[in-house]
């Protein structure tokens, strides 16, 4: 038996389901309250990214609406704070679930690339909470504000690259695991 083969389905659900409550959390108590407040989106949800002039901008509305900048604050100390962890022990599980392993185009797939696999959940928790943090100091009066503001557009990149990369990840090997499942039922 196999260690993935041991984490139980129901598990998985459940932490799926805890994530799904905090993006809500998250989306209906800050997001939606922020773009009405401001008519503008927090920077955390710009999947394409963002420049530093963006980052200026935002700094001069939350210098100005005391609201907003309650908001987005209150937003990193609660569901913020627990999310990134969340769905970092989501992702890992479910690639430990999957057991990446096999071939890629005919050649079996490296021990070193599989571990580094693994990596890739903690790369989207830590390049979120650093997004987090930086938030916090850029839009805050600190001393490292401005190295703060320059940092956070390459986070929130990093942040959904990696995302992306695990989402693809998940997707390919989950594939290739229906797939063999169906040639050996036949």
């Amino acid at each position: 038996m196999k260690a993935g083969s041991r984490i139980p389905l129901w598990i998985i659900a459940l932490l799926a389901a805890i994530c799904l409550g905090v993006l809500a959390w998250t989306t209906f108590g800050f997001v939606v309250p922020f773009k009405h407040e401001t008519g503008q989106a927090v920077l955390d949800v710009y999947f394409a990214g963002y420049d530093q002039l963006t980052v200026g901008r935002m700094e001069q509305l939350l210098g100005q609406n005391e609201i907003a900048n309650n908001l987005l604050r209150a937003m990193y100390v609660g569901p913020e704070l627990i999310f990134p962890a969340l769905l970092t022990a989501l992702l890992l599980l479910v690639l430990m679930r999957l057991r990446p392993g096999g071939s890629y185009f005919a050649r079996p797939i490296s021990p070193v690339l599989v571990k580094l696999v693994y990596v890739l959940p903690f790369i989207y928790g830590l390049a979120d909470y650093g997004e987090n943090v930086a938030s916090l100091i850029a839009f805050g009066d600190s001393a490292w504000t401005d190295p703060a503001a320059q940092l956070l557009p390459w986070m929130t990149r990093l942040k959904f690259a990696s995302l992306a990369i695990c989402v693809i990840v998940i997707t390919r090997f989950a594939l290739v695991r229906v797939m063999h499942r169906d040639d050996s039922e036949q």
